[in-house]
């Protein structure tokens, strides 16, 4: 059986990516991520966003399109990321030891570090891609 974890791409109105800091498990703690989490039996995956994003961010979403590569780390395992906005509540680090927001450059510094989860670097030019053109 294959796990679908689902990731938002959550834009600020004023063109800012929402990034979460990684509190565990322990190879991952304090790296960058798109926060997200699995997809349960019987959710879509826009269902199983904005429940993630309530439950770990304490925020509504409205959901957007999906980012074009899907990546597969591993066998039976899916990463799908989503394009969002907030549409209600204020971001709070509820699962995670912090929040961010980043424009290009700021997305482009927390790679170069090697602070972003590996996982997500895969979406890293499509995300800059939506931030340049937010600018």
């Amino acid at each position: 059986m294959s796990v679908v974890v689902v990731a938002g791409a959550i834009y600020s109105e004023e063109g800012r990516l929402l990034l979460a800091q990684r509190s565990r498990p322990p190879e991952l703690a304090g790296l960058w991520e798109l926060p997200g989490g699995k997809v349960e039996p019987g959710e879509t995956l826009d269902g199983a966003l904005v429940r993630e994003l309530c439950e770990e961010l304490n925020v509504h979403v409205r959901v957007a399109e999906r980012l074009v590569a899907a990546v597969r780390p591993e066998p039976g395992l899916e990463l799908i990321a989503i394009r969002a906005q907030i549409v209600a509540g204020t971001p709070r680090a509820a699962e995670h030891l912090d929040l961010r927001w980043v424009d290009a450059d700021g997305l482009l510094a927390l790679d170069s570090l090697g602070s972003i989860v590996p996982n997500d670097r895969e979406w890293i030019p499509e995300l800059l891609d939506d931030l340049r053109g937010r600018e």
